[in-house]
């Protein structure tokens, strides 16, 4: 599948402005990840996994990780797409557990990516160029803050990935820095 194929298939399903660009931070983060853990030559299919990983959430909410295999296998996208998405919704809406690196990555960076938005936009600078550490660890303990971004998965994550939170923040924060403001 290539990305033009790939983003033709998510604004079928999503014309939200809030999902397409989480979708893109998504794809780019993962992009970033793959060059970053020596998966450079598979940049593009991480890619877009990333870009397709929410496909179904903005129509179907109650069926996130579910509904999204079925539209994909409609659409002849190829299994291992389909599995990598739907196994960032494991353990919450699937039983499919990551078990790539990627899909690792996938898991622990789709919630990361959202919480560090979020900080983002509170910061005077509205950038994530200026951001640190500990300005994420401080609104990642305030449960309150961004509270549909889940720290438990966000810490499963980087268990999964064998990193610390610190370290998986920091790497996350670095990926977003290279196509963000």
């Amino acid at each position: 599948m290539k990305r033009e194929e790939a983003w033709k298939l998510l604004t079928k399903y999503n014309q939200d402005e809030f999902h397409l660009q989480h979708a893109v931070t998504v794809e780019n983060t993962m992009r970033y990840f793959a060059k970053e853990l020596g998966y450079a030559e598979e940049e593009e299919f991480w890619g877009i996994v990333g870009l397709l990983h929410d496909l179904d959430f903005e129509q179907y909410p109650e069926e996130h990780c579910i509904k999204s295999q079925e539209i994909m296998r409609e659409h002849g996208v190829e299994e291992r797409i389909i599995h990598a998405t739907a196994s960032h919704g494991y353990g919450i809406t699937v039983d499919i557990k990551p078990e790539h690196l990627m899909e690792k990555v996938l898991y622990a960076v789709d919630e990361l990516t959202g919480l560090i938005g979020a900080v983002v936009l509170m910061r005077p600078s509205k950038s994530v160029q200026d951001l640190e550490l500990k300005s994420v660890k401080k609104k990642f303990k305030s449960k309150g803050f961004a509270a549909g971004c889940s720290r438990e998965v966000i810490q499963n994550g980087a268990d999964m990935l064998g990193w610390t939170l610190d370290e998986l923040i920091t790497r996350t924060i670095d990926a977003l820095k290279t196509f963000q403001e």
